[in-house]
């Protein structure tokens, strides 16, 4: 089977693409920093929510584009820690609309056999927000498909600290004189346990950095950046961004032979 047995192209140029993908070379865990909402309706002399809007059609694209291709899973930067310093009504506003896409493409989400997660301090979100998700991820918890990883109210830093502070309570309750922690241990104490580690780490905007998001687990991955901004990050984008993930030669550190699959780092 062909990747393009499984999309059906919108023009020339995505069968191209999708005539080029090699299904059995696709990474095990995309994810995605989606920035630049603000500087696209700027440019358009929109307010921000438009950007904010506008996205939302993208990431549904890209959600429904890795589940056709049978990505096993996405991970979509969605709310920083550092986020609620932005005018209370833009927070506000965000926070609606991941209410607002919950409600209209849940239902998709799970007829398409996904599974829902969300990563971050869940506990300091509203109160709305926090139940809209919890029924999302109970609702499609016996979903087999890929998983659909949501990082709301989410920081690398933030994550680190909560890991060892757990490793921490674990060693207490246990009454532990001595502890070695080693890579599995604290990689078992992520908001991403049981996750594969991203093999591709997309950014749009042209920016240069990696934004405090998943800062353990990018180890190893290849960074894919585009001056796209996040709404004309089309799926086309994403399909080129995807060949050029198995065009590179994967070294882990090492000397590399020839191309590793893209199924994460050993």
């Amino acid at each position: 089977m062909k990747a393009i047995d499984l999309i059906k192209p919108a023009g020339r140029r995505e069968a191209a693409l999708l005539e080029q993908i090699d299904l059995k070379r696709l990474p095990r865990h995309v994810a995605i920093i989606m920035d630049g909402n603000g500087r696209w309706a700027q440019k358009r002399h929109l307010p921000r929510i438009a950007g904010h809007r506008a996205g939302v059609k993208i990431a549904r694209e890209a959600i429904e584009t890795c589940a056709l291709l049978r990505v096993p899973a996405l991970t979509l930067y969605a709310f920083s820690l550092e986020n609620w310093r932005r005018p209370h009504a833009e927070v506000s506003f965000l926070m609606r609309l991941l209410r607002e896409y919950l409600k209209k493409e849940l239902p998709s989400i799970h007829e398409n056999n996904i599974r829902l997660l969300a990563i971050g301090r869940a506990a300091q979100l509203p109160e709305a927000v926090r139940k809209d998700m919890e029924d999302a991820m109970r609702l499609t918890s016996q979903n087999t498909g890929m998983k659909l990883v949501v990082a709301l109210n989410y920081g690398g830093r933030a994550e680190l600290v909560d890991a060892f502070n757990a490793i921490l309570d674990r060693v207490r309750l246990n009454g532990l004189t001595a502890f070695h922690a080693d890579e599995e241990t604290i990689s078992n104490h992520l908001y991403t346990a049981g996750l594969p580690d991203p093999d591709l780490l997309i950014r749009t905007s042209g920016e240069m950095r990696v934004s405090n998001f998943l800062l353990w687990q990018i180890a190893y991955a290849e960074l894919y950046i585009t001056d796209a901004l996040w709404p004309d990050f089309s799926r086309e984008r994403l399909l080129e961004a995807l060949l050029n993930f198995q065009q590179r030669e994967r070294r882990y550190g090492g000397l590399g032979h020839g191309r590793e699959p893209g199924n994460g780092a050993p």
